[in-house]
């Protein structure tokens, strides 16, 4: 892998990543209005999905940034991404829900990219696996 390769694949998980990271965040400064939210569109145990998607989003979201079990990391975020599109983003009457339902399938194609071909250069599987720092 040359050095442009490694780059891009740094930069595109960071991309792929923040997304995630950030609504994770989110969701931790505002419970309450989360597990509102989650009550909307009727899933049971909404306070279990709420730890759910803060794993996912904040605990996984952070491997895929570091590159650490990345695959593994992108394979569980894109589950969440497409349940969550599924039970949120599935009203196809509604051009912006449209919209928020191709965004998701959108990230999940890059995330299938991670799991495909791994994480690139730049990141701890890496540095794990060959022992490489550069």
């Amino acid at each position: 892998m040359n050095v442009r390769q490694r780059w891009f694949s740094l930069v595109g998980r960071v991309l792929l990543s923040l997304i995630f990271i950030i609504s994770g965040v989110f969701k931790l400064l505002d419970p309450a209005g989360t597990i509102a939210y989650i009550e909307t569109s009727h899933l049971p145990l909404p306070q279990v999905a709420y730890v759910v998607a803060l794993f996912v989003e904040l605990g996984l979201g952070t491997a895929l940034l570091l590159g650490f079990h990345a695959q593994l990391a992108a394979a569980g975020i894109a589950i969440f991404t497409f349940i969550t599109a599924l039970m949120f983003h599935s009203n196809m009457a509604d051009p912006l829900q449209v919209a928020m339902f191709l965004k998701n399938t959108t990230i999940i194609g890059g995330l299938l990219v991670v799991i495909a071909f791994g994480p690139g250069g730049y990141s701890v599987d890496r540095v794990r696996r060959t022992g490489a720092s550069e």
